[in-house]
């Protein structure tokens, strides 16, 4: 039992990490069709964003994530009307803003680098204590990424369902131009989104660098991971990313238990090959995809 329980709090804990760096992922593809890959680079700006305001500026850990969502909100809107707006119309947008969203998460890693420097450094926020079930103990810190995870998707789902921005989000992911007919200002739209996948990297980052350290690079690794998770629920399918995080975080917990972590990655990568061979839209998807 004592197993089980460990198994299933380090997978939750996998899951929410995996989620919460999967979401803006995915609502980006989601609405402008565009995979955003400075995704990682804003993790570590977030991370590094909250260190500073924490360890420099002498906040309280609630203004220092403040701080964090702010820079990355606004890196994601410069994003968006310095690369994504001039290329929205062009023939080869997902080609081409894909380029174009490397060589930006190159420079703001080398930015990070420049201002930090490349040693590992600790995140301040990051609480002691465990809660102890039978002979598991599981940290605090396990269990607040947990419920930031699970608030953050309930914010979201309440973003997008209740509220008139999520409206015009799901109305222009699903069709562009008759969007515009019925009057929502497109641009707007894609702006708001991307500054919102922007604060949701940052507290991604500053989730992710509180179980181990801040690295320039450090967004590497959840990237790829959140992108292993949209093509296995589907490309642009912010729920079934989100159900997909949990399930596959469990399944690395058990997978690292049952032959050992060096394995845990590669049986990831197994199941992104069996989902593309037998259910190309993901397993969440659609095969006439209607987005978000």
């Amino acid at each position: 039992m004592d197993v089980i329980v460990q198994i299933i709090a380090s997978g939750l804990t996998m899951g929410a990490m995996y989620a919460i760096s999967t979401i803006g992922l995915a609502l980006v593809y989601g609405s402008l069709n565009m995979l955003n890959m400075a995704h990682g680079a804003l993790l570590a700006l977030g991370g590094y964003v909250c260190y500073f305001a924490m360890s420099h500026l002498g906040l309280h850990p609630v203004l220092g994530l403040a701080a964090a969502m702010l820079v990355c909100g606004a890196v994601g809107l410069a994003i968006y009307y310095a690369a994504a707006q001039p290329m929205l119309k062009s023939a080869n947008f997902e080609t081409q803003i894909f380029i174009a969203t490397i060589g930006i998460g190159a420079i703001i890693e080398n930015v990070i680098l420049r201002l930090f420097g490349p040693q590992p450094t600790p995140q301040p926020l990051n609480l002691t204590g465990a809660v102890v079930i039978g002979s598991v103990h599981i940290p605090n810190q396990n269990l607040l990424i947990l419920g930031v995870a699970l608030g953050l998707m309930a914010v979201l789902a309440y973003l997008l369902q209740r509220t008139r921005l999520g409206r015009a989000i799901r109305a222009t992911a699903q069709n562009r131009e008759a969007a515009q007919l019925m009057g929502v200002r497109v641009g707007i739209v894609y702006a708001q989104v991307l500054a919102l996948s922007g604060a949701l990297a940052a507290i991604s980052g500053v989730m992710v660098s509180s179980l181990s350290s801040l690295l320039p690079n450090m967004g590497g690794d959840p990237m790829l991971k959140a992108f292993i998770i949209c093509v296995v629920a589907g490309l642009g399918n912010v729920y079934g990313a989100v159900g997909a995080a949990i399930v596959l975080g469990i399944l690395e917990a058990l997978a690292a238990y049952l032959l050992g972590v060096r394995y845990s990655f590669a049986i990831l990568l197994l199941l992104v090959i069996a989902v593309l061979i037998w259910r190309p839209s993901g397993l969440f998807g659609r095969r006439q995809v209607v987005r978000l």
